[in-house]
């Protein structure tokens, strides 16, 4: 497919984001080609303005964005299960090896070194059309909205496995801490699971949100003194397990003293600034720490599936305008924002 498209990049000279008339990528032999409903943003993106990435573009402009819905284009001559108009999401990392023991846990850590990260180290999705390896990829349940499914590839994947991955029964009692972008779709998903979920955050609105979704209980942690003790009484003891989707050093300083003994810390956020860990609360079992991500290809399918049989949706907030890029950038950073931000082609 010939032409030219408009894509937001990250230029690595500048440190800001720029649209640009880029040519429709050509899809190697293991790509499908999509053609973009919606590419939403994620705050992980938002690394690249900060210099948290352990690896710079290879690139001096690279497309941003790793969460995208929509339909194929156009297919590369090894694939297979794909055809052209099939509604389509991928994973955020392509062209790994999808075999070795690091591909297992995650596809950066391919031991053959190829995986690549979308909207890093190579290009992403928000642009009217974009590549991902047909093996990263997954065809949509049919009659799923397109717009609401993009951030289910990042955000609403990581927010399942978040839950899930804590191992708790019906009944116990998860703390969802940040509930935001990412805790919106934590809170459905503990509900579907028959949890009790207790929503904690510094913003009111969040907070109502959480409590519409169903959250048994919420505290403002920044206006509500002694949150902790309550807590510990509604519990008996604490909660089970609490996930820190917020990507604030606080968060994760204050989610331990909600905790019940031998209770996880869901390690989700991810903050300017390394963690600070009681080496002795770890050992001596006060408290177990366990992380989640998007995974791999293999566990794609589950989360897609149970969002789609649950009616679990991103409460989405979309421009219209890939030139509207940076107010999302500006709304993401600010910090003050619920849902998930996306631009619908």
């Amino acid at each position: 497919m010939s032409g030219k498209m408009r894509a937001a990049q990250y230029n690595t000279t500048l440190n800001k984001v720029e649209i640009n008339e880029i040519p429709i990528p050509e899809p190697g032999e293991n790509d499908i080609l999509i053609k973009n409903a919606c590419a939403s943003l994620c705050h992980s993106d938002l690394m690249l303005f900060w210099g948290h990435t352990a690896e710079k573009p290879p690139m001096e402009k690279v497309t941003i964005g790793h969460e995208n819905a929509g339909t194929v284009a156009a297919i590369g001559k090894n694939v297979t299960g794909f055809k052209v108009g099939d509604p389509v999401g991928c994973l955020g990392c392509s062209y790994a090896c999808y075999k070795c023991e690091g591909c297992r846990v995650h596809n950066l850590h391919c031991v053959e070194g190829t995986g690549r990260l979308h909207g890093f180290t190579t290009h992403g999705h928000f642009a009217e059309y974009s590549l991902s390896d047909y093996r990263n990829s997954m065809v949509l349940p049919a009659g799923m909205d397109l717009a609401t499914t993009a951030p289910l590839f990042c955000a609403g994947i990581t927010a399942y496995h978040s839950v899930k991955k804590c191992g708790l029964q019906e009944g116990d009692w998860i703390a969802i801490i940040g509930c935001g972008g990412l805790g919106h779709l934590a809170i459905q998903y503990a509900k579907a699971l028959k949890l009790r979920v207790i929503g904690i955050d510094i913003s009111d609105s969040q907070l109502e949100s959480a409590k519409s979704l169903g959250s048994d209980l919420t505290f403002n942690s920044a206006s509500t003194p002694g949150y902790e003790k309550e807590i510990l009484s509604q519990t008996g003891g604490g909660v089970h397990a609490a996930v820190v989707l917020s990507a604030s050093n606080a968060a994760y300083q204050g989610a331990p003293s909600v905790l019940r003994v031998n209770g996880i810390l869901m390690v989700i956020g991810i903050p300017k600034e390394n963690l600070s860990i009681n080496a002795l609360d770890i050992l001596l079992g006060k408290y177990r720490i366990m992380g989640a991500s998007s995974g791999t290809p293999q566990q794609m399918r589950e989360p897609i599936e149970f969002s789609y049989e649950h009616g679990i949706k991103a409460h989405m907030t979309t421009f219209n305008d890939i030139g509207d890029i940076q107010k999302i950038i500006d709304l993401l950073e600010s910090g003050k924002t619920a849902g998930r931000f996306g631009i619908v082609f």
